[in-house]
């Protein structure tokens, strides 16, 4: 052991280390994820015996069964069983909020077409998928609503309780107001298209265990529920998952299906199963982002300021609840973006339709909320005749207008300062300035420019889920194992989480391996969802390192009397007085010295509270904040268009990893885009899906990316609250500054009206629908 007795002067003669908090870092499986190497749940070694599975689904959108036929199914080559209501064990449902309204299979009534009706467990996926095609299920078909505005018409329920925010009085704010006007957007919805579609894989264990490896955000959930359809306590199962290819929201509650049908398998076989849709199965048999039809009537003064904004938010929820509630409430949550309400009323209408239940998805309703809030602002800017952004800098939360529709203030308010200086640093003036007259010169392609902001409330609305836990264990050779309740998909967490550790105990990152997230290390996890997975699990991993730390200071004053105050954890080593001990030899003298190096560490979010009933409280712990300027070209006679440039501003305050919070900034703004852009959902009339597979379902690609894309990450901005190193979430706040392209091609779209109507694009503002905008307006032309 080497040990150095000299006067310490400082830290300076230490090299730093590797991986510390606020360094850019590669992410941790980047190579394996661009070589194959890093392995996902398709990729375990499948035991021998292992069986596979696939759902046989509906061919109607409503029906009661009559009956269901599955002999031959059960005589197809290599069919070894076949599952159906009857054979659950446990309860026949799997709903995330336990209403009791989604069964694994339906016992009499189908809901929407491709419901799943029957799952066949079979020698190989090809037979089991084959054999599948050949049930006969005899139907009494019912009438059915897809949409938002028909299950209205049709007299439909809501899925869940609705929601109403409310502050003053609209008939005064409207009274005073020079200015009213109303109007309607339809909002569509999106499919994750995550890369690794949904799996499972369950391997039965002894009496009423089973293990499940699934790709999910949520493993206590997928424990939860595989234990609720069995019939068994939770501490007989165990989730595992290692990393998933995607998730977005689709992971969060749409895996309990999935995860159910493979453990009821294995334990009724007592053999492993795993199902994994193919991708057309997959997308439509799963839930997506939610389509809204948002009816608002906004009252405001000659200058724009807003005076009162009433608003009705009707969405496609699908048959059943699944997490429509707060997704419906988080879409008024921010149907203010960046601005304040005087006097305001919203409403949610979370609609039950003859589709599958829809879900959580990046932004989880806020984005919804958003492109409403913008809407209203482009509607009062052409009927102002006014630049939109003047409109919406004077609309802005500040000092005395502070306060949101649910009675939050809104404080550490950097919107403006951060509009103003992307502003200046995409030199939105002079370029608006050259569009219009570019504009005027140029009958046919024309442009656009828009600058829009983003206010995203940070935290799980339902208050009960912002915990987390994590566990360390210092092995006496000084290396460091990891584990907490947040899962990696993509996004980087794993590697933030450990850039903390590496930091608290000032070791190179290398020392920290972290290990598959799993319910038998951190129990009663919450999703890795709502953007809070490095600030919910960072924190726990922190709470767990710092108990180990203080067991170690304690065992250094205790064998050196020494004092607290003359330890210090330096890079890589550990200083006592004057002596400077390496990390591991001192980890090895702890262990001999029989110091317990093992720490469950947890944290909860504090200073938050919700009360649903009266729509008020402080749901949000902290506000994200960024901008985004667009500029786009149209080609007024085919609809056709183009994104020239993008500059992005975005607020992650102390980031944890900039390299990996820029491309956080990048993915969200192109998947926004896509959202309001190509990405169309259509159900046709039968209530079938016909937007199902990558040949009908239009993600961006490259090409589609603007042809000048700056990102910036604030620099100055720190957040005020205790958060993990001061540093904001960054998963979901930029996918709103897409919106920025959707308000570009509003404006050049405008043009050929003279600016004097707002076009009130629907989204997703297909090529197709540019152009039928277009000509809609072209009469209207000077």
């Amino acid at each position: 052991m080497k040990t150095i007795r000299a006067p310490i002067r400082g830290d300076e003669s230490f090299a730093p280390i590797r991986g510390a908090v606020h360094s850019s870092l590669t992410h941790d499986s980047a190579a394996n994820h661009v070589t194959g190497r890093a392995a996902y749940t398709d990729d375990i070694a499948e035991p021998a015996g292992t069986l596979h599975a696939y759902l046989g689904v509906s061919e109607v959108a409503h029906g009661r069964i009559l009956s269901m036929d599955l002999a031959a199914v059960r005589a197809a080559p290599g069919v070894v069983d076949v599952l159906t209501a009857a054979e659950i064990p446990g309860e026949n449902d799997v709903s995330p909020t336990g209403k009791h309204d989604d069964p694994v299979f339906p016992e009499d009534l189908i809901q929407y077409h491709g419901q799943p009706l029957f799952a066949v467990i079979a020698e190989s996926r090809d037979a089991a998928r084959r054999a599948a095609t050949l049930a006969k299920v005899e139907v009494e078909v019912l009438p059915h609503a897809l949409d938002p505005e028909a299950a209205i018409a049709a007299g439909y329920p809501h899925v869940t309780e609705p929601l109403t925010l409310k502050r003053g009085e609209l008939a005064e704010g409207r009274e005073g107001a020079a200015h009213r006007l109303a109007g309607r957007v339809r909002i569509g919805g999106q499919d994750h298209m995550y890369l690794e579609g949904q799996i499972s894989f369950a391997v039965p264990g002894e009496d009423d265990t089973v293990t499940v490896h699934c790709s999910t955000q949520h493993p206590s959930e997928a424990q939860h529920m595989v234990a609720h359809v069995l019939g068994v306590p939770s501490n007989a199962v165990v989730v595992q998952v290692r990393r998933m290819g995607g998730g977005f929201g689709g992971k969060e509650s749409q895996m309990n299906l999935f995860a159910a049908v493979a453990a009821v398998a294995a334990k009724r076989l007592d053999r492993p199963v795993k199902i994994r849709p193919d991708r057309d199965q997959d997308m439509t048999a799963t839930g997506k982002r939610h389509d809204f039809v948002v009816d608002y009537d906004v009252a405001f003064d000659g200058d724009g300021v807003i005076a009162a904004v009433e608003g009705s938010f009707a969405a496609r929820c699908g048959f059943s609840a699944d997490l429509s509630g707060p997704v419906t409430d988080r879409a008024l949550f921010h149907a203010d973006n960046a601005y304040f309400y005087p006097h305001v009323r919203l409403q949610s209408r979370p609609m039950k339709t003859n589709t599958v239940s829809n879900t959580a998805f990046r932004g989880f309703g806020g984005p919804q909320g958003v492109v409403a809030a913008e809407r209203m602002i482009e509607e009062i800017a052409y009927a102002l005749g006014r630049d939109p952004l003047d409109v919406r800098k004077a609309n802005f939360y500040r000092k005395g207008r502070d306060l949101t529709p649910y009675h939050q203030e809104v404080t550490d308010n950097v919107i403006l300062r951060l509009v103003e200086e992307l502003e200046t640093s995409a030199d939105y003036r002079a370029r608006r300035a050259e569009i219009l007259a570019f504009n005027r010169e140029n009958p046919v392609i024309r442009r656009g420019i828009a600058l829009t902001p983003v206010k995203f409330g940070i935290s799980f609305t339902a208050t009960h889920f912002n915990q987390a836990g994590a566990l360390i264990h210092v092995y006496n050779d000084g290396s460091i194992h990891l584990n907490h309740g947040g899962t990696e998909m993509g996004q980087g967490l794993n590697t933030k989480v450990a850039q903390v550790v590496a930091d608290a105990f000032q070791v190179d990152i290398d020392t920290i391996r972290i290990t598959a997230t799993t319910t038998e290390k951190v129990p009663n996890t919450s999703a890795t969802a709502a953007s809070s997975g490095s600030d919910l699990n960072g924190m726990a991993a922190l709470d767990a390192a710092e108990q180990i730390k203080a067991r170690l200071v304690g065992f250094a004053c205790e064998s050196r009397g020494v004092a607290a105050d003359a330890v210090r954890f330096l890079p890589n080593a550990v200083a006592i007085g004057d002596e400077v001990v390496p990390f591991a030899a001192f980890v090895k003298q702890a262990y001999m010295a029989r110091v317990q190096l093992s720490a469950a560490g947890f944290y909860k979010t504090p200073d938050i509270h919700w009360d649903r009933a009266s729509g008020t409280g402080r749901p949000f712990y902290y506000y994200a904040y960024g901008a985004a300027c667009s500029e786009v070209e149209i080609d007024t006679l085919t609809g056709e268009y183009r994104v020239l440039r993008t500059d992005l501003l975005h607020d992650v305050g102390r980031s944890l990893n900039p390299d990996l919070d820029r491309g956080q900034v990048e993915g969200a703004f192109v998947q926004g885009m896509g959202w309001l852009t190509t990405e169309e959902l259509w159900w046709d009339e039968a209530g079938r899906l016909r937007t199902h597979a990558p040949s009908t379902y239009k993600i961006p690609l490259a090409s589609d990316a603007p042809r000048i894309f700056n990102v910036d990450l604030v620099s100055w901005n720190a957040n005020a609250e205790r958060t993990i190193k001061r540093s904001k979430a960054v998963g979901e706040p930029p996918f709103m500054l897409g919106i920025s392209v959707l308000e570009a091609l509003s404006m050049a779209v405008a043009s050929v009206a003279d600016y004097r109507t707002c076009p009130r694009l629907d989204t997703p503002a297909t090529p197709e629908r540019v152009l039928m905008a277009v000509e809609r307006l072209k009469g209207q032309g000077a």
